[in-house]
């Protein structure tokens, strides 16, 4: 089968769903025709998102110290990588970290903490810090991600104040035992549904580049469309030294390409996030990647540094696009005078972290790679860095 991938946008605009078929065809496209399928990807995203970049922010509520076993996870039950370990961080703490984001530009702020899932008394906590952000805050957007939630939980999180859950599927049905033993695929599912019908925005995603086929690929995929997921976080696996899938490189940057097109072709009108891993696998093809999707997360991850703050917004605004929310703004100026008059106040800041078992460290400036950062061996490629600044830290946030 040849398929037109102008045409194929042009019937799916007009109502046509993405076949399975299709879908393949996409992503086995040679490297040759892959800005093809961007283009035709392209006008999907316009249609619908027009010049628009939303910009999310990640604040890690608690980190490591998790008994799951998702063999990805740098915060894995028995994970070696040397990533920041620290209990639960006070709830001002919490606010003037997403409110650091707001500043950046984002429009939403994800709270994330590890674990299987909370404990009421954590909903509780996070509930204190949701309240806490909108009120300084209060056309912020808050999305909590805590995990496999309980009956009536989501609910709670609702009356709090939020906006969205996160929980991402990860993979597909058949793959996930690969990939994680402590917990099931359908109590993911179950716990989007319980998202949704507490009335909160589902966000749910998945990471590529874990081993999964092309066929398990878009089942994932598949799955998240039926699931209604209003915003798709498309992650590319970071092999983090000292967990399972460490060494794993299976991406370029022209397949991360044809995968996040893939994505929108599935999901023509849905939020499409390029989110963690962007930077070493799409690498100098980021700009490229904007026009297909129409989300990113700004600055750092979880463990994990990502490209500058000030680096994401000048790319947005290089390409073309605009933040969405502030898109009568030069936030590029903005975020530099920002940093320059607060520098300082940042960085005697308190980590707000009740403890904290990271290995002493050298830290890099603001938007620098640190020393200690591992290449992957691969002609080009961005180093996977350990976070050892904002959150969690006495070190200004790359917010």
């Amino acid at each position: 089968m040849h398929t037109s991938y102008t045409e194929l946008a042009h019937r799916i605009s007009e109502g046509h769903r993405l076949t399975r078929d299709e879908a393949l065809e996409i992503l086995s496209a040679d490297d040759a025709a892959t800005f093809d399928v961007v283009h035709a990807a392209s006008t999907l995203r316009h249609q619908h998102f027009g010049n628009t970049v939303k910009v999310n922010y990640l604040v890690n509520l608690k980190s490591g110290l998790c008994p799951e076993d998702c063999s990805y996870c740098s915060q894995r039950l028995g994970s070696a990588a040397e990533i920041l370990k620290y209990s639960w961080i006070k709830p001002e703490e919490a606010v003037r970290q997403g409110s650091l984001g707001v500043v950046g530009g984002a429009s939403r702020i994800c709270m994330v903490a590890s674990g299987k899932g909370p404990s009421d008394r954590d909903v509780d906590r996070v509930s204190r810090m949701i309240e806490g952000l909108k009120e300084s805050n209060p056309d912020i957007e808050v999305c909590a991600c805590l995990g496999i939630l309980k009956d009536g939980q989501a609910q709670r999180l609702k009356q709090a104040g939020a906006d969205a859950y996160n929980h991402n599927l990860n993979t597909s049905e058949d793959h996930y035992a690969e990939i994680c033993s402590t917990h099931s695929f359908s109590e993911r599912v179950a716990t989007v549904n319980q998202a949704h019908d507490a009335g909160l925005q589902a966000c749910s995603g998945l990471i590529v580049g874990m081993g999964e086929s092309p066929e398990q690929l878009v089942d994932a995929v598949f799955s998240l469309v039926e699931l209604d997921s209003e915003s798709i976080p498309v992650n590319f696996l970071m092999p983090f030294e000292g967990t399972p899938l460490e060494g794993t490189w299976e991406l370029t940057p022209l397949k991360c390409l044809r995968i996040l097109s893939m994505v929108r072709f599935a999901a023509p009108d849905k939020e499409i996030r390029m989110a963690g891993g962007r930077e070493m696998h799409l690498r100098s093809l980021q700009p490229t990647a904007l026009r297909v999707v129409n989300s990113l997360f700004l600055g750092d991850y979880l463990t994990s540094e990502g490209q500058s703050a000030v680096d994401d917004l000048r790319m947005i605004q290089d390409s073309g696009f605009v933040v969405l929310g502030a898109e009568d703004r030069d936030l590029v100026a903005e975020h530099e005078a920002y940093l320059q008059a607060h520098q300082q106040d940042l960085s005697d800041a308190d980590t707000g972290a009740e403890e904290s078992t990271a290995p002493a460290q050298a830290v890099a400036p603001c938007g620098q790679v640190a020393s200690c950062s591992k290449e992957n061996g691969a002609s080009g490629s961005v180093p996977l860095t350990i976070r050892r600044r904002g959150v969690g830290t006495s070190v200004a946030p790359n917010a």
